[in-house]
């Protein structure tokens, strides 16, 4: 550490992920002895603590925003028009930060009319000049144009250092660009407009083509895209306007000379009895005489701002489930007294009863919230089971408040963002209540924490998860509400036997965030939930609710269709089979197969009867028989008309002509999505009746589907995260990698690289990271098993790096019992070690794919969070409705597809980039529109 280096805080920086980690964290709402909340002034003296303890910095300034008004307003009224109000109960906060920066004897310093930013370009200036080296602590990018030579940054959370290199990897170009750059991409959080339609990635390969902002809007008459070039010349001038608001002033009058920055020890001034005044004794503990471990670089945001219990202690802290307290309430004043007390404690376990499972078609019946572990309370607005009064209720003469009296009274409690929502499956009930006009936020949801911390190891359901961390099984919805024909729905249970139900759903769920939050940070987890998980629940249900339109009688004349060709096929293989037969009976089937036609390698099953799987007509297909190829294609063909032709069209919610479907976050292995009632995701593209089917998917009047689709996302992976640099190359240089793998591996010059050895590399390049074998790749090319074997040969033979990269995952995960994504994702692979050898080669083949297909499942949530922002921002009203694997399907207005369009490529194929994690290779995202899903895709 030398002596004349000066360490610039931005202290704006550091109030704010103080305050957002202690607020997803079991010390989220801390006040002092006298009341006051202090978790983000905890988190920040915490912060700067390890700071000092970890760097030693000899000169040290701490540097905030005195006002949200500076002089950038006067060049832009609209800059930072769109920023959140501060939540309320940090405002009293903000002083008291100012006061603990000064117990550490640190100058703490601000001018009005400058952003914090602006005084630290001026002292890295100033120390410059003076020979000084400049670490500005932070991680914002507005300050990356400062690094330089003696300039870099230090972001301290992911304890990562960014100098010239990880700014070219964010910007791509150095930070003597980054001003044009930003100035030409905009920055939707602080409202810099930019040029529409321009991102970082195009930003920056015009700065490098033309040199400067300038000289590119002198020129932009030469660009040759057609809208590129009309929106520079119609966006000049806003152009300008941008970098006079990203270029950092370094000349503003600083308020202490840079001599004045030496840093003290602490300890003798005042630092002790500030941290006593507010109660922080164990940072008081860290600062005497017992040693303090350097902290971990990975997932440090939370991992040290809190003293983590393990699960076992903070659920033996908790009363037994047995002397819970719950309460029904039906008075105003009752609900107020419950609502002033959730204000007071900033945590609110909260869960919604209704008449159906989708939330597009149910009614809210009633509402449970619990406070702390076995305070819990229900409020019935629905119920319907007794003699209804003029409040609208009844239950058993059980007086009911109006739902709508409830729901304006509990509205700004579930839209206080100073109080933390949680749920289990939280996409539902945020969906209720946002069909009643409130936005939940912030909203945390124990099932998808469960998930983020052990994958599918187990079922992340509430009633499970109770008996794994509580011990208790809680009372059962046939308990209730009757089992079978007799089953009611809620609305017709009894208040008395819905209260305990109803409230001991919201006391369980709040125990298991006490017990399950905490081990984010332990087990450094933190950012897959935080930064793509979470954010993600209420994209998801608003894509939920909003559905898609589907033209029934279009389905109708498909399932005519299908049944019709089902018709003729049956024909066909009864012909074929020289007698008729039940083709849908598997039985059946089996025995005219196997002991009536004599086909060769069938097996039976334990009942004694044929097996007809499909891994067993499949490779009697492949050896060429008709009759089986027709049996496959009638199965498939059959499952098609009763799945999606006949029952889509029971499913169209009559209230919206649209069907909605359900996404299940919590559900496979990597990440990715699946869907049910109906399920969308498993619609054959490929063959010719799933693409009719998706003909039936609409956009309403005056709109257009819009499809925007990652390209070869998970084969750029394989090549990046493998290291097999000539295909990772060929992905940046845009060159055909099929072509170039064919080349390199049949030993042929790509220009005479023929249509049918680049099918074949192509078949092999997206088999093998599926695990594909001989067999397989042999039925798909219509070769021989053994010169499929071949190829695969000699593919892994020219990429050995591939044949490394799988046997390193195979063995992660038989040491851990997963893999993980880039991002960090566990992939739980169960039966790695399984002694049935052929259980233990799928979870092999498993864990080759998983990381990769996870990861361009993460970059699919982060792209969604991403793009409802970037939409939002840009005042689009264009809308997510699907996403299907690496697809998004958008229902945009007509005159608003070419700006949407443009805005959901940019946000796809940037996405990776949003945490710092550094894929290796670019995502290309194609997109696709027309009045139908199939034209669209």
């Amino acid at each position: 550490m030398s002596d004349s280096e000066l360490y610039l805080v931005d202290g704006s920086g550091f109030i704010f992920r103080a305050y957002y980690a202690m607020a997803y964290s079991n010390r989220g709402h801390m006040t002092n002895p006298e009341g006051v909340p202090v978790s983000a002034v905890y988190g920040f003296t915490n912060m700067l603590f390890k700071l000092l303890r970890d760097y030693h910095s000899p000169y040290m300034a701490v540097i905030f925003d005195a006002a949200r008004y500076n002089f950038r307003n006067e060049i832009y009224a609209d800059y930072k028009a769109n920023r959140d109000e501060t939540p309320a109960d940090l405002i009293p906060q903000f002083p008291l930060i100012r006061e603990a920066t000064q117990a550490f004897d640190i100058p703490a310093l601000e001018l009005e009319g400058y952003e914090a930013d602006d005084l630290i370009a001026t002292y890295t200036k100033l120390a410059r000049a003076q020979g000084k080296k400049v670490v500005i602590v932070s991680s914002d990018k507005d300050l990356m144009q400062l690094v330089g030579e003696g300039v870099r940054m230090l972001d301290p959370m992911k304890d990562k250092w960014i100098g010239r290199d990880e700014v070219i990897e964010k910007f791509g170009l150095g930070p003597e660009h980054v001003v044009d750059i930003q100035a030409l991409a905009g920055d939707s959080t602080d409202n810099v407009p930019g040029v529409p339609g321009i991102g970082v990635k195009t930003a920056a390969q015009l700065i490098e083509e033309f040199g400067s902002l300038e000289v590119l809007l002198e020129r932009a008459g030469e660009i040759k895209q057609n809208k590129r070039r009309e929106s520079l010349i119609e966006f000049a001038e806003q152009a300008r306007i941008s970098k006079q608001l990203v270029k950092l002033a370094d000349d503003v009058p600083v308020p202490l000379a840079l001599e004045d920055l030496k840093t003290h020890d602490p300890e003798n001034n005042g630092l002790v009895d500030f941290l006593k005044k507010h109660g922080f004794n164990s940072i008081l503990k860290r600062l005497g005489k017992t040693p303090v471990p350097p902290p971990s670089a990975e997932d440090a945001r939370i991992s040290e701002v809190a003293d983590v219990p393990t699960p076992q202690d903070v659920a033996s802290e908790m009363p037994a489930i047995a002397d819970n307290q719950y309460v029904l309430i039906n008075t105003e004043a009752e609900l107020q007294r419950w609502i002033d007390e959730a204000k007071a404690e900033g945590v609110l376990a909260i869960d919604t009863e209704t008449t159906a499972l989708t939330p597009a078609k149910a009614g809210l019946v009633g509402i449970s919230m619990a406070i702390k572990p076995g305070r819990a309370a229900y409020i019935p607005v629905g119920h319907v089971s007794g003699p209804v009064d003029l409040l609208g209720g009844g239950g058993d003469d059980i007086p009911q408040l109006p739902k709508a009296r409830v729901i304006a009274m509990i509205k700004p409690l579930l839209e206080d963002e100073s109080v933390i929502k949680i749920a289990h499956n939280a996409k539902y009930d945020w969906q209720m209540f946002a069909r009643e006009g409130i936005e939940m936020n912030p909203c945390d949801d124990t099932m998808m924490i469960s998930y983020v911390l052990d994958g599918v190891a187990h079922s992340h359901s509430m009633d499970n998860l109770s008996q794994m961390y509580l011990g208790h099984e809680p009372i059962k919805y046939a308990e209730v509400a009757g089992k079978g024909k007799s089953q009611v729905t809620f609305d017709h249970v009894a208040i008395d036997k819905a209260l305990d139900y109803a409230a001991e759903d919201a006391d369980v769920t709040l125990r298991l965030w006490h017990i399950l939050r905490p081990r984010l940070a332990q087990e450094k987890m933190t950012r897959v939930y935080e930064d793509i998980d979470r954010p993600l629940i209420p994209v998801i249900a608003r894509m939920e609710l909003a559905g898609i339109k589907v033209d029934p009688k279009a389905l109708h004349g498909m399932s005519s269709d299908f049944d019709m060709k089902l018709r003729v096929l049956e024909k066909e293989i009864h012909a074929l089979a020289g007698t008729e037969f039940n083709i849908a009976s598997p039985k059946q089937v089996g025995e005219i197969l196997f002991a009536q036609m004599g086909l060769q390698g069938g097996k039976k099953t334990k009942t004694g009867d044929w097996s007809t799987s499909s891994d067993v007509l499949d490779k009697l297909a492949a050896e060429g028989h008709e009759i089986v190829q027709k049996l496959l294609d009638a199965r498939q063909l059959a499952k098609l008309k009763s799945t999606y032709t006949d029952a889509l069209q029971t499913q169209v919610n009559p209230a919206t002509g649209r069907v909605h479907t359900s996404f299940a976050l919590a559900h496979t292995s990597t990440g990715r999505f699946s869907s049910n009632d109906p399920n969308l995701q498993n619609i054959p593209i490929r063959t010719e009746e799933g693409r009719k089917i998706r003909e039936a998917f609409v956009a309403e009047e005056g709109h257009v589907l819009l499809s925007v689709d990652y390209s070869q996302v998970e084969l750029r992976l394989a090549a990046a995260m493998a290291g097999i640099d000539a295909l990772t190359q060929a992905f940046k240089d845009g060159g055909d990698i099929h072509a170039l793998t064919a080349s390199q591996v049949f030993d042929v010059p790509l220009a005479e690289v023929t249509p049918e050895i680049r099918r074949q590399a192509k078949a092999v390049n997206f088999g093998i990271i599926y695990g594909i074998s001989g067999w397989g790749l042999a039925r798909q090319l219509g070769i021989g098993p053994a010169e499929a074997n071949e190829f695969i040969k000699r593919y892994m033979a020219r990429f050995p790096e591939l044949a490394e990269y799988m046997e390193a995952r195979k063995e992660e995960a038989r040491r851990n019992g997963c893999v993980r994504t880039a991002y960090g994702r566990k992939c739980v692979m169960s039966g790695i070690n399984d002694k049935n050898g052929a259980v233990r080669a799928f979870a092999e083949r498993q864990a080759i794919n998983a990381p990769l297909q996870g990861t361009a499942a993460d970059v699919v949530r982060l792209a969604m969070c991403g793009i409802e922002r970037a939409l939002r921002a840009a005042g689009l009203a264009g809308r997510m409705l699907l996403q299907v694997h690496d697809e998004l399907v958008l229902e945009v207005p007509n005159a608003e597809l070419d700006q949407t369009s443009a805005l959901v490529r940019q946000v796809m194929e940037e996405a990776s980039q949003v945490l710092g994690v550094d894929l290796g290779v670019p995502l290309l995202a194609e997109a696709g529109s027309g009045q139908s899903w199939a034209t669209a895709h």
